[in-house]
């Protein structure tokens, strides 16, 4: 994965993280329930592109020096793994 997809990901990331520790606290503290999933579709929103900035690296990296090689397992195994990731994200 390239240092930029890395670094985007990231941010996403901790973005998330802090979005959940606020939504734990405005739930302890009684908080409106329809400001509370406003935050939660938000760290949704983040996951989902921390998720889309992921695959992007790993097919412009690993998925693709995979595919450039003779090796026909390695092919299969990765385009495997890609189809369970993508099954598993439209569940």
């Amino acid at each position: 994965m390239t240092p930029k997809h890395k670094n985007k990901a990231l941010v996403n990331f901790k973005k998330a993280q802090s979005l959940l520790g606020k939504m734990i606290t405005m739930l302890e503290e009684g908080k409106y329930c329809i400001d509370v999933m406003q935050q939660n579709l938000a760290a949704i929103g983040l996951l989902k592109s921390a998720h889309q900035t992921l695959m992007e690296g790993h097919l412009n990296s690993c998925f693709k020096s995979a595919m450039n090689t003779k090796n026909e397992k390695r092919k299969q195994e990765m385009t495997e793994e890609i189809l369970t990731v993508t099954h598993l994200f439209n569940k």
